[in-house]
Formats: structure tokens, C-alpha cells, sequence
């Protein structure tokens, strides 16, 4: 991982590095001290810094974006408590891999020397073999330190998230970022051949990622160029890292809640920001629409019955058209409810009406309402004192619906917005007749 260090004076590359070496190889930190971007955790008062101080370290998961640091931070983790280290990958390890690390950690630990296991990529392995390394972390035999870009509620065990703290590493910022720039100039004695404008685009190119950023910079260090570039021709001789976005992880999640938001806060701006990040990012259009629709009758309801109509001529639209043409349909759709009315009357009365047939078992409904199609029904009193409503004054009876042995609940209640506030004072006037009538 490319890491991050503040305050520094450049330490000579390790041996294990040659001048050759990738340039984020070469500027990996010697110290805790040196990571930057992670201060939450590694400095004096975060997770990290505090068990450093006392010279005993828990098992932990990194889970972090790329390039923020999670393998330096292990091995300097191993080197800052005296543990041996030892890594494997998910991505090329298997079970006999795991055998023979928990086997050489349980020889150092006869020899007194107890064993940093550092796992990139932990998600990847299957639930068995995760639930493989309960036995040897619970014993003592290694110290585990796994590192994920995924969400761990996800990926991993309940079990092995019982007995491991997640630690979240944060995505790099402009600052950071910048610092590494600065030290990479510093490492090699060469500016960077950008203006201002570029080093700007440059570092915002790399979407927080530090190991992407220097892979960029290492590229224009080899590059002979006339004079410093501007954003133009920076992004005509570099290309931009591809957003994180896994359609069925944390990414997919994490966007599809922000759009919901930001529709239901009325934030038309920010919707179509998140709604644009997943498009562009390859989300399934179908999808987005069907996250819209749920939106329309969860957030708008009958504030604005268009809504749900917009989301359903939007997907129309789109199945007619298809991409890019019928996004546009999508976009519209997503404009129409951040700007509708809100309510959520529809979406709370639905909870409430379902949790009243639980709890009400199988009452029975008025006689008087019940169809009678057969004529022992009849003569059971089946249909009997109906009133139909299209008769009465106002074709309105003002009748009890409700079973004898329930009194009558409230599970709707408009908002005083949009449609509603109509729906709100046609409801109230049927309630005044109701009473006046029950007083005749």
C-alpha cells in the first residue's frame, strides 16, 4: 500500500527496496509516527496508538478504501511490539496455506516469539475457512490483523467479528494526498512537471487512493516533457482511477441510501449527484428505477400521486429507449420526487394496519357488511341492514365498518401537504358526519 507520513525527513530506501523499486515501495514509512491520514487511529489517542503505548496489541480489521495504508500499518504494527510478521493473501492462499502459517506461528510461540498474522483480502475467503482461524486466535498462537475494502457486517463471521476490533481507515484527502506529492518530489529531487491547476486535477484524479496517485506521479518522473502541464494535458497523458463500485457491496449500498436521503431531505442536487455516481459508476438502470419507485410511495405517497406515475412512465421510458437516451427518463423521475411534496402518511399506515391483523387475530367483520350468496346466510343474517352508500345524503352512510370487537383505529393520517392536505379535510368532514350522525 502506498503510505503517508508527516514531518519527515526522507529515511533511506530499505534493502529490500531497490532504487528500481515502484515508487510507492520506496516511500513506504519506518514509523507508526510517519503514516498520515490515519490520525483517528494511529496517533496518540486512537485505537492503534494507545495499544502501541501499552505493548499489546488485539486482533483487529483494517477495512479501508485501496491505497490508504492497511498492509504498512500491519508490518509496522509487528515491528512496534516486538512480533514476528507474517502475511498471506485470500486471493492466492487455501487451506494448506493457513495450516502452515498457524503451524510455524505455533513454533515461534514455543520459542517465545509470538506472531502478527497479517490476512489482505480476508473477506475472500469462504465462512469455513474464516471460522478456521477462531481456534488460534482465541489460544493466542497469532495476533490477527485482517485488511478489507468491504464491509465487514457483510463479509465476514459474526464469530471472527466477535473476537477482532474493526478499525476504519479513512479515504485520503486533498491534504494528504498533496503531502505525499511532496515527498515523493523529495524522494526522487524532481519536481512534478504540472502546473498548479494540474497538481490539483492530479490529486483529485486519484478518488483518495495514495498507491494510485504515486503510480501517476511515478509515470510523469519518467516522462520528458517540454514544460509543466495543464489540466488539459494531463488528462490527455493520464487516466482518472475508476470510482469504487461493487454492484452487490458496500459501495452499491452506501450510494442507493444516499440517493433515498437526499430525495426524501428534498435535495434535488445532491440526488442527482448520487443518482449520476451510480450510472456512471455501471449501476443496473432497472434497479435505480425500482429504488425510485419504492421512494415514490414511501416518501411522496399521495402528498403527489404523480409521483409514482413519473417512476413508472420513467421506466417505460427507459425500457423503450435504453441507454444513454432513456437515463434521461431516470433523471427526470428522480427530479420530480426530490421536488415533490413529502409524506410518509401511506408508508406509516401500512405498518400500522399490518401490525393491528397481527395482533387482532381473526375477528370477524360486521354482519351487515358481509356478502350473503347463499340463503343460509341469508337467514343467518348475513348483508342485513346494509346501507348503501351511494343512497344516502352525500353518498355517505357514516356505517360502522369495523368488527364488533374492535374499536375503530387510526391507522392513516395525511400530511397537512401537497394532495393531502385536500385528503386531510375530506376525511375530517366524513368524521363531523359520522358523529352528527351517531347523535341522531
Amino acid at each position: 500500500m502506498a503510505d503517508l507520513f508527516a514531518g519527515f525527513e526522507p529515511p533511506a530506501p530499505p534493502d529490500t527496496h531497490a532504487a528500481d523499486a515502484p515508487l510507492a515501495d520506496r516511500l513506504r514509512p519506518a514509523h507508526l509516527s510517519e503514516v498520515i491520514g490515519q490520525d483517528h487511529l494511529t496517533g496518540p489517542s486512537g485505537a492503534i496508538g494507545r495499544m502501541v503505548s501499552a505493548g499489546r496489541l488485539s486482533s483487529m480489521i483494517l477495512w479501508g478504501p485501496p491505497g490508504t495504508g492497511k498492509t504498512t500499518i500491519a508490518r509496522l504494527l509487528a515491528d512496534a511490539v516486538g512480533l514476528r510478521f507474517a502475511s498471506i493473501s485470500a486471493v492466492f492462499s487455501g487451506v494448506a496455506d493457513l495450516k502452515k502459517a498457524f503451524a510455524e506461528a505455533k513454533d515461534h510461540g514455543r520459542a517465545g516469539k509470538r506472531t502478527l498474522l497479517f490476512v489482505d483480502e480476508i473477506h475472500r475467503f469462504n465462512r469455513a475457512q474464516q471460522d478456521g482461524f477462531l481456534p488460534f486466535v482465541e489460544d493466542g498462537t497469532v495476533v490477527l490483523v485482517g485488511a478489507t475494502t468491504e464491509n465487514p457486517s457483510f463479509e465476514l463471521n459474526a464469530a471472527l467479528l466477535s473476537r477482532a476490533q474493526v478499525l476504519v481507515l479513512h479515504r485520503l484527502g486533498a491534504d494528504a494526498l498533496e503531502e505525499l506529492l511532496t515527498r515523493a518530489e523529495a524522494m526522487t529531487g524532481t519536481p512534478l512537471p504540472l502546473d498548479s491547476d494540474a497538481r490539483t486535477a492530479l490529486i483529485a484524479s486519484a478518488d483518495g487512493d495514495g498507491r494510485f496517485l504515486l503510480n501517476q506521479a511515478e509515470t510523469l518522473f519518467a516522462i520528458d516533457l517540454p514544460g509543466p502541464l495543464d489540466p488539459a494535458g494531463l488528462s490527455a497523458l493520464l487516466q482518472r482511477r475508476v470510482a469504487v463500485y461493487d454492484k452487490d457491496r458496500e459501495g452499491h449500498y452506501g450510494l442507493i441510501s444516499a440517493l433515498h436521503k437526499s430525495i426524501r431531505g428534498s435535495d434535488p442536487q445532491a440526488a442527482l449527484y448520487y443518482l449520476a455516481r451510480m450510472l456512471v459508476a455501471g449501476e443496473e438502470p432497472l434497479y435505480v428505477l425500482r429504488r425510485l419507485t419504492r421512494a415514490a410511495v414511501e416518501d411522496v405517497g399521495l402528498a403527489d400521486p404523480q409521483a409514482l406515475v413519473q417512476c413508472l412512465a420513467a421506466k417505460d421510458c427507459y425500457d423503450f429507449l435504453g441507454s444513454p437516451e432513456g437515463e434521461l427518463a431516470i433523471v427526470q423521475a428522480c427530479l420530480y420526487l426530490a421536488t415533490a411534496p413529502k409524506s410518509n402518511a401511506t408508508y406509516m399506515a401500512q405498518k400500522s394496519a399490518w401490525r393491528a391483523a397481527k395482533e387482532g387475530g381473526s375477528l370477524s367483520p360486521p354482519k351487515s357488511i358481509l356478502g350473503a350468496p347463499t340463503r343460509l346466510m341469508r337467514d343467518l343474517g348475513y348483508g342485513e341492514g346494509y346501507r348503501y352508500d351511494h343512497d344516502e345524503e352525500g353518498a355517505f352512510s357514516g356505517a360502522d365498518y369495523w368488527p364488533e370487537e374492535m374499536t375503530p383505529q387510526r391507522f392513516y393520517t395525511p400530511a397537512d401537504r401537497g394532495f393531502e392536505k385536500r385528503i386531510a379535510e375530506r376525511m375530517a368532514w366524513w368524521d363531523e358526519q359520522r358523529a352528527a350522525r351517531r347523535e341522531r
